[in-house]
């Protein structure tokens, strides 16, 4: 039987981009939305829940999307706006606790096992996490909590949407049984047909079946599934490690073989990715540049900045010269994809005495504080706008 030793919290936002776009736009709300790539190679983001009954999933095929439900609103993604949503989820995260496990911009596992003494009983907390959401996003987060992660997951999860459910380590071996094997985070497709094939089909059957006949079937990894089966999960909750790389890329729709488009969208993912550093108070040495030509061949080009920065212009006048170079080599240049990535990140560094700071600083600070008053992309540079006839 699991121990209550601990108390983890999981919270996962409800439907997140669909949510946003529903609490940015009120003529959305209680209509099906669906957010992920429009074009022929695009796949579904997130779905409302509204668009859910009629079979639409995350992960599918944005095309098999519109035939399920042709009447929904189909939104390209805006992640500049999600990661802003996503900023204050996770100040409140750690309003409650430094332990804070981030899983993507909509979903996180946090200990607080060291602040019921301040802060109250979990159920407590986690309420206080989930209001304090709503109060600041006007958005809908669902709250788990258990003695561990497992049970924590699996308690948001079956209690979505607008969860809040705590399982008790107590109450673990009732509470998992009746649930399909699929639910443990370590079984995937393959492991979840081995166990079909022994007749296998719920978490209680897992849990009672006769270990060495597992074992035959699965090996090694056998106890370590009998033991989530009946609930133990020793996995501690990981605090978020310093940032290690900041990119930003994009998949076309159809194969760009226009140079001067390339360098457009790469100059709006350099924008996006200075943006954030800048949000961190990051400054990076190293710029990656992502090529992939069709079908799923990637190439990385990569270079080192003089000195570390967080402008755009830097970082664009280096991935513009790795992107012209690579493109003089094809015979036949096509790119499905492109991105760019930020990494090696330092200290500031000291001014140089003859670097013009106001020169190279000025744009990216009024961008910055435009964009924070009235809207992530309200100002971009002139050679964007080429892309949003495309997105």
């Amino acid at each position: 039987m699991p121990s209550d030793d601990r108390s983890i919290i999981h919270v996962d936002m409800d439907a997140f981009y669909a949510s946003v776009e529903q609490l940015d736009h009120p003529e959305l709300r209680g209509l099906p939305v669906v957010v992920g790539g429009l074009g022929p190679r695009g796949v579904v983001s997130t779905c409302s829940y509204e668009a859910r009954p009629f079979g639409v999933r995350s992960a599918m095929p944005t095309a098999q999307a519109r035939r399920l439900c042709p009447d929904a609103v189909y939104l390209w993604p805006r992640m500049a706006r999600y990661e802003e949503v996503s900023a204050q989820v996770f100040e409140v995260f750690h309003e409650a606790t430094p332990l804070v496990e981030g899983l993507s911009l909509d979903e996180a596992f946090l200990d607080v096992t060291a602040s019921l003494r301040l802060l109250g009983s979990v159920e407590v907390i986690g309420r206080r996490i989930k209001d304090a959401i709503r109060e600041r996003t006007q958005l809908v987060a669902s709250v788990g909590m258990g003695p561990n992660k497992l049970l924590a997951k699996l308690a948001g999860e079956l209690s979505k949407p607008d969860g809040f459910r705590r399982i008790a380590a107590a109450d673990a071996a009732v509470e998992l049984a009746p649930l399909p094997v699929g639910r443990l985070w370590a079984v995937g497709k393959v492991t979840e047909q081995a166990l079909h094939r022994l007749g296998i089909h719920t978490i209680g059957e897992l849990a009672a079946c006769d270990t060495m006949r597992l074992a035959g079937a699965l090996g090694r990894q056998a106890g370590v599934m009998q033991a989530l089966a009946r609930g133990e999960d020793e996995r501690c909750v990981e605090a978020e490690q310093a940032e290690q790389s900041i990119g930003a890329e994009h998949t076309f729709d159809t194969d760009l073989a226009d140079l001067s488009m390339a360098e457009a969208w790469l100059l709006r993912h350099c924008e996006r990715v200075a943006a954030r550093a800048r949000q961190r108070a990051l400054m990076g040495r190293t710029v990656t540049v992502k090529l992939r030509e069709p079908p799923f061949v990637t190439h990385t080009r990569q270079a080192q900045l003089r000195l570390p920065s967080a402008s755009a212009a830097d970082i664009y006048e280096l991935a513009r010269g790795l992107l012209r170079a690579w493109w003089k080599m094809q015979a036949r240049p096509r790119l499905r994809l492109l991105g760019i990535s930020l990494s090696g990140f330092e200290g500031r560094h000291q001014q140089d005495l003859f670097e013009d700071a106001a020169a190279t600083q000025a744009p990216d600070s009024l961008q910055d504080r435009i964009n924070s008053k009235f809207g992530s992309g309200s100002l971009v540079r002139a050679g964007v706008l080429r892309t949003r006839n495309q997105d």
